[in-house]
């Protein structure tokens, strides 16, 4: 696909995996970095059982990809779709303390959004690295990404890493 600039989306857009498939229990998702990152997003996306009981996702930040200093992100907001086997229209959503629990509907899949500026993270204190937290799920499959538009665009092999410091 191409932009209106002539580049390809993967000249524009970088897909970084987080984790999963798994079942949220001790799955801790990877760490980015971005220091070279101009807007991030982290989706995840998901699949209930029967007998769900949906999982608590927030957001990190640390010093490093290792997870170095680790402490929580405040966001506001996040965008949903509950049953994306029925539609793909996302809900702006406010989040509670600075979180929110998965859909608890049984069988259904789900996808959720969480736009995250880098400008955010405490960069005074030297807080450059991000990570999605999903807490202990029942029934339900998590897969965690980030989109990442890189500070500079150019070609897809070309990108400046984002999983190491």
């Amino acid at each position: 696909m191409a932009l209106s600039g002539g580049n390809n989306l993967p000249d524009e857009l970088l897909v970084i995996w987080g984790a999963g498939p798994v079942t949220p229990s001790s799955t801790t998702p990877d760490y980015i970095s971005l220091k070279d990152v101009d807007a991030v997003e982290v989706v995840i996306i998901g699949l209930n059982g029967t007998t769900v009981t949906g999982s608590a996702v927030t957001l990190l930040q640390a010093t490093a990809v290792a997870g170095t200093s680790e402490k929580a992100l405040a966001f506001s907001n996040y965008y949903a779709t509950a049953d994306a086997g029925a539609t793909d229209t996302l809900v702006k959503t406010t989040a509670s303390s600075n979180t929110f629990t998965t859909t608890t509907t049984n069988s259904k899949a789900f996808v959720y959004r969480i736009p995250v500026d880098p400008k955010t993270l405490d960069s005074a204190n030297g807080f450059d690295c991000l990570r999605a937290g999903v807490a202990n799920a029942a029934n339900t499959t998590i897969t965690v990404a980030y989109l990442i538009r890189p500070k500079y665009a150019g070609p897809a092999n070309n990108h400046p890493t984002v999983i190491t410091d």
